[in-house]
C-alpha cells in the first residue's frame, strides 16, 4: 500500500520533562474592561495603539496551528484575550476548532474565558457553535466594588445575567461553569465569603486567584496578595471544607469541597505555592507569537511560518525545537529569591496573551 510517512509527531517534553497539553489562544488584544491588575486605564487609554487587524491571526491560521499542536499532544484549547467575545464572528472559529479531535480520538476540550459582559447576548450561539464550557471572570458581588475593579462602571448584575444565560444554554452540562475571582487585599478581599455563599450549591465552581505580577503595568505589590491559605481559612470558618485530589495532572487549581456536599471551590496560588513543576501550558498571542510562560519577556514568531512557504512539517519541527528548549519556571524563581533580573525586564502583558 502506498502512503506518505508522517513527520515526527508525538508527545513533546521540555527540559524539565513537562509535556505540552494545554494551548491558550488569545484572539484579540482589546477589552471593554480596564481592570487594574490587567489593563489599567492610565496605560490602556484612548491613545493606546492596539494591533492592526491584518496583524491578527485569521481563524484559518489559528485552526492550522491548532492541528499541529494537537498532533503533539495538546488536549485542551482555551480561547482568551483581551475579551475574546469582542472578536467578530468568534463562533466561526469555535465551529472550526470543534471539528478537531485529540490524538486518541476524543473531542477536543474547547473552553473560553470571558469577563461576561457579552455573555447574555452570546451564550446560546457559543453553545450552538460547539463550545464545551466557559470561565467567567468576576471579582466581586458588591456593585461598587465590582465597578471599581472593572473601572468602566459596568454593573455586576449584567455579568450574573450572562452566567445564568450560559447555564440556560447548556454550557455547564459537560463540565461545570467556572468563575475566576482575582483577590487584591484592601480592594475586594471582603468579597471572598459572599462570593462563596452566592455560588455554593449552584453547580458552578468558584476559583480564587492570587493577584499576580503579570506584565509591567499593573503596579503589583506583594503586600496586596492574599495567600490562598487565608482564602480557604476564611471560607472554612463559615462553610467547612475538605481537600480534594486534582482532577488532572498539571491542574493549576487546588480543589476543595464543601463538607455538606454542596459543591466545590478552587484556589490558584502561583505567588505563594508555585506550580511550575507541572506546567503543561503554552500561550499563543493574538498576532501568532508563542509564549511558554505567563511571565515571559518574549515569544517565538509562528505567524511568519504560517504566512511564508513553510509546510505543517516545518511548523512541527519549529514547535519541537521551541518546546524541547523550554526551561521556564519564573514563579519558583520568584519564591526562591532568584528572579530579580527577570523582574527588571519588560514582561508581556496579560491582555496580550491571556491568563
Amino acid at each position: 500500500m502506498w502512503f506518505t510517512p508522517r513527520y515526527d509527531w508525538g508527545m513533546l517534553l521540555d527540559q524539565r520533562q513537562r509535556p505540552l497539553r494545554d494551548l491558550r489562544i488569545s484572539v484579540t488584544d482589546r477589552c471593554n474592561f480596564r481592570c487594574s491588575y490587567c489593563m489599567p486605564k492610565e496605560v490602556f487609554n484612548k491613545d493606546y495603539a492596539y494591533l492592526p487587524h491584518d496583524h491578527l491571526l485569521s481563524f484559518e491560521e489559528i485552526t492550522r496551528l491548532a492541528r499541529v499542536f494537537i498532533e503533539h499532544g495538546v488536549q485542551k484549547i482555551r480561547l482568551t484575550g483581551g475579551e475574546p467575545l469582542l472578536r467578530k464572528n468568534i463562533e466561526v472559529l469555535i465551529e472550526m476548532l470543534a471539528k478537531l479531535s485529540t490524538l486518541d480520538g476524543k473531542p477536543l476540550d474547547i473552553t473560553l474565558t470571558t469577563n461576561g459582559s457579552l455573555l447574555k447576548k452570546k451564550a446560546q450561539s457559543l453553545a450552538n457553535s460547539g463550545l464545551r464550557r466557559v470561565t467567567v471572570s468576576l471579582d466581586g458581588l458588591d456593585d461598587a466594588i465590582f465597578k471599581r475593579m472593572n473601572d468602566v462602571d459596568f454593573p455586576v448584575s449584567d455579568v450574573l445575567e450572562g452566567i445564568a444565560a450560559a447555564q440556560a444554554a447548556g454550557l455547564g452540562q459537560q463540565a461545570p461553569i467556572k468563575i475566576n475571582m482575582v483577590v487584591k487585599r484592601g480592594v475586594n478581599d471582603d468579597q471572598i465569603v459572599p462570593m462563596a455563599q452566592h455560588f455554593k450549591g449552584t453547580g458552578i465552581v468558584l476559583r480564587f486567584i492570587e493577584y499576580m505580577d503579570v506584565g509591567s503595568t499593573n503596579g503589583w505589590r506583594m503586600d496586596e496578595v492574599v495567600p490562598s491559605q487565608d482564602v480557604i481559612a476564611r471560607i472554612h470558618a463559615q462553610m467547612p471544607l475538605v481537600a480534594l485530589a486534582p482532577s488532572a495532572h498539571g491542574e493549576t487549581a487546588q480543589r476543595w469541597a464543601y463538607a455538606d456536599g454542596s459543591g466545590e471551590i478552587g484556589v490558584i496560588s502561583s505567588v505563594t505555592q508555585a506550580f511550575c513543576a507541572d506546567c503543561n501550558r503554552a500561550r499563543l498571542s493574538t498576532e501568532g507569537r508563542l509564549f511558554l510562560c505567563l511571565f515571559a519577556t518574549q515569544g517565538q514568531d509562528l505567524r511568519a511560518l504560517l504566512r511564508g512557504t513553510q509546510s505543517d512539517a516545518d511548523i512541527s519541527a519549529a514547535l519541537q525545537k521551541i518546546w524541547h528548549a523550554r526551561d521556564d519556571h519564573y514563579s519558583e524563581q520568584r519564591a526562591n529569591g532568584q528572579a530579580p533580573k527577570i523582574i527588571q525586564l519588560k514582561r508581556v502583558e496579560m491582555s496580550y496573551i491571556g491568563g
